[in-house]
């Protein structure tokens, strides 16, 4: 299905998706369509479905790969048009935004501690926990996934099932261009203490990021587990264990270190995933 990843129960729907995705790419093209009520009533229709998790801004393929859908990108950034800036209370704090916050956690079966926010349009796993941090519109995070302390989920982030985002943790957001690939994080990945991964790049699963590695989509990910190098961008394949490095380069006024990751090993795919990370840790010396 390319129109999204749609439920089993939801597929008899894909006619009136199709209707959804016309209508909003028909806007996006031209914006004024959207004074029209049927316009704006699309652009809310899909937030409602993001949250639900019955679309995605991105899904996994049968062919192992992600598959980005574009429109329903295109529906996030005309919903900012619609959409008033306004006064939002809760409690005594006060904000100004256009996008209000999600106060359904007890029915979505997710834990939240404060002062955590998750904002309207993103999805949360039944599961899924929350330390004092912050997940963004179009966002989908999986059941059983920690988002530790001030760690942060980009707009449209795709962060799988059991993964653990440590304490700072930045998830970079990638709303523009529409086609562009979010940051995603597959299932039983464990990123370390200030871990930043930006610009689309995709951490395979069950990888293990050590504190403070810094992965963009140039950044070279090298694997130096074997008797030569090997060289990746904007991806980490799956079980690896990655370090931050440097990389010595040339330029006009000399040599200097320009930041690299490293990989340095490989998870056990068979094992359990505490048991493995353990073991990690303690034949890598990596911190997290």
């Amino acid at each position: 299905m390319n129109i999204g990843n749609i439920s089993k129960e939801d597929s008899s729907h894909e006619g009136s998706l199709k209707s959804l995705q016309n209508s909003i790419e028909e806007s996006y093209t031209n914006p004024s369509l959207l004074k029209e009520s049927s316009r704006r009533e699309a652009v809310t229709r899909v937030l409602e479905l993001l949250e639900q998790g019955k679309v995605r801004v991105a899904s996994p393929s049968k062919d192992g790969g992600w598959k980005v859908h574009p429109w329903v990108k295109k529906a996030i950034l005309l919903y900012y048009k619609i959409s008033p800036t306004k006064n939002i209370e809760a409690g005594e704090l006060s904000f100004f935004d256009k996008v209000p916050s999600r106060t359904d956690y007890e029915q979505a079966g997710v834990r939240v501690v404060p002062p955590a926010i998750c904002r309207h349009g993103a999805h949360l796993e039944p599961g899924v926990i929350l330390m004092p941090s912050f997940v963004n519109i179009g966002a989908y995070v999986g059941s059983g996934t920690m988002v530790d302390t001030w760690a942060t989920v980009g707009s449209c982030a795709q962060i799988g099932e059991n993964v653990h985002l440590s304490g700072g943790v930045g998830i970079g957001g990638v709303l523009e261009p529409p086609q562009g690939r979010p940051v995603i994080v597959e299932d039983n990945a464990f990123l370390g203490s200030r871990v930043i991964v930006v610009e689309g790049v995709l951490v395979g699963k069950g990888a293990v990021l050590g504190a403070g590695t810094i992965v963009t989509s140039s950044t070279p990910i090298l694997d130096v587990s074997g008797k030569e190098e090997k060289i990746y961008k904007g991806s980490i394949p799956a079980y690896s264990v990655v370090i931050p490095g440097v990389r010595v380069k040339e330029f006009p006024a000399g040599s200097y270190g320009t930041s690299s990751a490293l990989i340095i090993g490989k998870r056990t795919e068979k094992t359990d995933k505490k048991t493995s990370l353990e073991k990690v840790l303690r034949e890598f010396g990596i911190s997290v």
